[in-house]
Formats: C-alpha cells, structure tokens, sequence
C-alpha cells in the first residue's frame, strides 16, 4: 500500500473541488460544465476536468462556493455531543458546522460524548489518516481534573507505560505533568478506547473532566467559545505530518 503523501496538493480536477462543496456528483458536474453554469475566478470554464488553484474562487449558477480544496476545520466541542456522521439518540459535532455538503466531511480525532475541547473535521482522507493512525504517532494533549490527588510517582509511571485492563501490552511513554492536587496535563501519541480514563484508573484514580488542548501543533484558539469553530490556516494544516 503506497504512503500517504504529507503535502496537501495544490491543484485540484475542477469536477473533484466543486463535489467537495456541493451536493453535486462529478458527472452533474460535468454536465454543469457543458451548460457554462461555472465560473473560476470569474470566468466561464466548460471543462470539468480542467485544473483550478485551491484558492481560486468557484461560482455554480452566479453563486460562490468558496475556494477549491480540502477543507479543514477546528471545533470547540461541548459536552453531550458525539464524534459521529449519525446517531440516533445525541446531537453530533457536525451540526455545529453551518457549511455545505457536510456528510463529505468527518472527524479527524475523535472525542468521548463527556469530553470536551479540540476535535479537527476535514475531508480530506490521507490528513486525518495522520492523526489517527499509530504508526504516525500524533501528541494529543489533554486537561483532566481527577477525583483524588496524583501520586508524585505517576509521572514516572505514566512515562514508562501503564498497563491497561485487558490489554496485552503497556501504553506507549506518556507525558503527565501535574499542574495541582488533582489537576493534570497528559500527553499521549496512541488513542486506545477511552485511553487517558483507563490510564488513571489503573492506578486508582478516576477523571471527573477531560478536555482536549491540542493535536500534533495544532492548540485550541482562545477565541472559540463551546460549540464555535472556525477554519484551519494554511500553516495549521501544514503542521500535520
């Protein structure tokens, strides 16, 4: 199986970027093409699969669409929602999102539903392969408030590895900073199920609040409020991989 490759592409089949904004399949493109309905940049293109730059302007029916590309985005993620595309009984992360085409896009680092903080949505498949994949072992890092204060010999623990319940093998080296009785920053680069919960509970603990700060460079912006999102900058998306 070919590697993914680590750079974003800059160019993009006309017919692949307007797919990614709309709810239009690349043969209906195609077709919208011929009846010159779109325009890059402003002018008429009836080739869809002529090449467009990611930040060129695309407009279907006199209507922008937005630049070309991937797109990326990070979520400030509230308690009670779920990192899924469905679910048939909690509100999702994606209803937080007010852009087109949102089942083209899905989480990249998923959170628990009583976790909050930093979770990335894109639609780009190879991106959120570097995040979520072990082999590239991408830093998460996390707040957790505990219910009993931390042993000083955690730290220690937590950087040779925890041993989990049912599991066959330690966690990978983890960095735990202790920030006060029971508040503490944890950095891990694998993402077992409910992993940073079953790693204090091996050593009798339990997290009452866990929170996301970052993933790889990429930190929560100050500025988003619970349920606020905005889109990646260039050098954020860059920094994964």
């Amino acid at each position: 199986m070919a590697k993914p490759s680590s750079k974003t592409p800059e160019t993009l089949r006309l017919d692949k970027a307007i797919s990614q904004v709309t709810d239009l399949s690349r043969a209906e493109v195609k077709r919208a093409a011929r009846q010159e309905r779109i325009t890059v940049n402003g002018k008429t293109v009836t080739d869809s699969a002529s090449k467009v730059n990611l930040s060129d302007e695309l407009c279907l029916d006199g209507e922008p669409l937005g630049a070309a590309g991937p797109r990326y985005f990070m979520l400030n993620k509230p308690l009670g929602y779920v990192c899924a595309t469905k679910d048939g009984e909690h509100p999702i992360v994606l209803d937080l999102l007010d852009e087109p085409n949102l089942q083209k896009l899905h989480i990249a680092g998923r959170l628990d539903i009583d976790t909050t903080g930093l979770v990335l949505i894109t639609d780009d498949g190879q991106w959120s392969h570097r995040i979520a994949s072990p082999r590239h072992q991408c830093a998460k890092t996390y707040y957790a408030h505990l219910a009993e204060p931390i042993a000083d010999d955690a730290v220690d623990k937590f950087a040779k590895g925890i041993w989990l319940n049912n599991e066959k093998t330690r966690t990978k080296p983890a960095k735990l900073e202790i920030l006060y009785r029971n508040e503490v920053r944890i950095t891990i680069t694998e993402g077992r199920y409910h992993q940073v919960k079953r790693m204090f509970a091996a050593l009798g603990n339990r997290v009452l609040e866990l929170h996301r700060e970052s993933i790889g460079e990429i930190a929560l912006d100050e500025m988003l409020t619970e349920g606020e999102y905005r889109a990646l900058t260039p050098e954020e998306v860059a920094s994964i991989g």
